[in-house]
């Protein structure tokens, strides 16, 4: 038998999916339900999205746990970010020290441009950790486009809205399948790179993938020319594919 209950002074990090509350797997909903303390990153005013996920798993215990917020700095400012995460490990630390389990909770993978790995390199020489994978953005965007995002021998990367032009330009020329996460402030820069390497009509648009605002848009071309939010993504897919 599977013992799915947090363990007492184990640090996991728990992935949520992208949006749907009912794509966070069993394993994750288990460990939610019986962790003594959840923990997660929250904007200046206090609110999570990866909370807001998982508020089903949340809600639906017996008994309440203790709830970590660590606010993030809304910047890219590195140094900013990692002084929240020094300041979250400590607090997460603290927790484990006194024999509690800790689930910290992450949209899409934990792993996976997760905000886990920043707290997983301060944490791991110190105490136990353990994570439970989750769905990412990237697979949301896929069932939600119906497509594919690689076939036989196409290649397939991804990218990020921080890489630069040139970057950028190599992987769409070289690559069948590319999928740019970050898009949000980046979003112009990327529908000129889309033009600028032709693959414009490949190139489908999400954002909020699974939640009550998700959009997706297939023609890109009428997509406004200035920055979108945050969790957005691009895929873009040959047209004519390998059968």
């Amino acid at each position: 038998m599977h013992n799915f209950e947090a363990k007492a002074g184990v640090f996991y990090g728990v992935g949520v999916g992208p949006g749907d509350p009912l794509l966070i797997t069993l394993k994750a909903h288990h460990i939610i339900q019986s962790a003594d303390v959840i923990c997660y990153l929250s904007n200046q005013s206090g609110t999570s999205q990866a909370r807001d996920i998982a508020q089903y798993s949340i809600g639906s215990r017996g008994t309440a746990a203790i709830e970590v917020a660590i606010p993030m700095p809304m910047s890219t400012d590195r140094t900013a970010a990692n002084a929240a995460y020094d300041i979250g490990a400590k607090r997460i630390s603290s927790h484990i020290n006194l024999g509690q389990s800790v689930v910290f909770l992450c949209e899409g993978d934990p792993l996976f441009f997760g905000s886990f790995s920043y707290l997983l390199e301060r944490l791991s020489d110190l105490h136990q950790c353990l994570v439970v994978p989750g769905i990412s953005s990237v697979n949301g965007a896929a069932a939600a486009l119906q497509q594919p995002l690689t076939l036989l021998q196409e290649s397939f990367v991804v990218m990020s809205g921080r890489h630069s032009d040139a970057q950028l330009e190599q992987a769409l020329i070289s690559h069948d399948s590319v999928v740019i996460m970050k898009a949000g402030r980046a979003r112009p820069r990327i529908l000129a790179i889309l033009n600028k390497t032709k693959r414009t009509a490949d190139a489908n648009y999400l954002a909020y993938i699974g939640r009550e605002r998700e959009e997706i848009l297939t023609d890109v071309s009428t997509l406004a020319n200035e920055a979108g939010p945050y969790f957005s993504l691009f895929v873009i897919l040959k047209q004519e594919r390998d059968s």
